[in-house]
């Protein structure tokens, strides 16, 4: 029936923090931007490896997310890297805090989180 996840949309609290964020610190590549007047809203779509992956909105006075992290809804974001710890430095670098990288009990392999500017959990997944 489903054949994979085509897009993730996200409403951010500040629209030129957030795609700043998303493409430059965390290197997405920009495929479009839209402004719709009739909304006030900016829509930025995102790829990674040249595969549509996030949509980016800003709508005014969006609420925020609830209480974290355990909320009702989407809980994370999670990406697959090649090296935990060369990505974790990256993102350091370029002012990102990270927590402690684990181990998932039931895989055995590397994760960690950090979130983006509106708090919204991101994983990175050790391949």
């Amino acid at each position: 029936m489903f054949l994979g996840i085509h897009h993730i949309a996200i409403i951010c609290s500040d629209y030129q923090v957030s795609k700043d964020f998303y493409l430059n610190k965390l290197g997405l590549t920009l495929i479009q931007e839209v402004y719709r007047k009739e909304r006030d809203s900016y829509k930025l779509d995102l790829a990674l490896n040249d595969q549509y992956i996030i949509e980016l909105f800003s709508f005014p006075n969006a609420p925020k997310r609830p209480n974290f992290p355990e909320a009702q809804g989407l809980r994370h974001l999670a990406f697959t890297v090649e090296d935990i710890d060369a990505t974790v430095k990256k993102l350091v670098l370029k002012g990102i805090e990270v927590e402690e990288v684990r181990i998932d009990s039931t895989t055995k392999k590397r994760f960690t989180f950090f979130q983006d500017p509106d708090q919204l959990p991101i994983e990175i997944y050790e391949k």
